[in-house]
C-alpha cells in the first residue's frame, strides 16, 4: 500500500493539501493562557473496506492543569504529566485554531518537534489535519 501521513490544509481556502509523511507522531502545542504544554499521540492506519488511512487517538499528555486544561477523571499523574486516554479516539480530521499571538503547533516524531508552519504557513485561522496517503509521486 501506499506511505501514509497527515495532510494539512487551512480551512478558510479550497486549495491543496500539504502532505506531510509518518505514521506516528505527537501533535505539541502550549496553551495560550496557562503556558502549560499539551501533547497527543497519534497513528495513522489503514482501515476499513476498502481501506482508507484514518487518524487514531492513543494517548493525551498535559504538563500540569489549569483553567479550561483540567484532566480527565481518570488520568495518572506520572513525573508532572497528567497522562489519559483521548476520549475521541479516531477523529475525522482535528480543527487547529493557528494564530500570530501564540506559538505554533507542533509535530513531533523520532527526529525531534517542528512546527506546522514548516510545512504550512499559518493565515491566522483554522488549520485542517486530517490522515491521508502520499500523493503520486511522493
Amino acid at each position: 500500500m501506499t506511505a501514509l501521513g497527515i495532510c494539512l490544509s487551512l480551512a478558510a481556502l479550497s486549495g491543496p493539501s500539504v502532505w506531510v509523511p509518518g505514521d506516528r507522531f505527537t501533535l505539541a502545542w502550549t496553551h495560550s493562557i496557562e503556558k502549560t504544554r499539551w501533547e497527543e499521540d497519534y497513528s495513522v492506519q489503514w482501515r476499513g473496506q476498502p481501506a482508507a488511512p484514518v487518524l487514531l487517538a492513543t494517548e493525551a499528555r498535559i504538563r500540569g492543569s489549569g483553567a479550561g486544561m483540567e484532566p480527565p477523571t481518570d488520568a495518572v499523574l506520572r513525573g508532572g504529566w497528567w497522562h489519559y486516554t483521548p476520549a475521541v479516539r479516531q477523529p475525522t480530521e482535528l480543527l487547529l485554531t493557528r494564530s500570530g499571538f501564540t506559538a505554533d503547533f507542533e509535530r513531533c516524531d523520532a527526529q525531534g518537534c517542528r512546527a506546522l508552519s514548516d510545512w504550512l504557513p499559518s493565515d491566522g485561522g483554522v488549520t485542517l489535519l486530517r490522515a491521508c496517503q502520499a500523493p503520486p509521486g511522493a
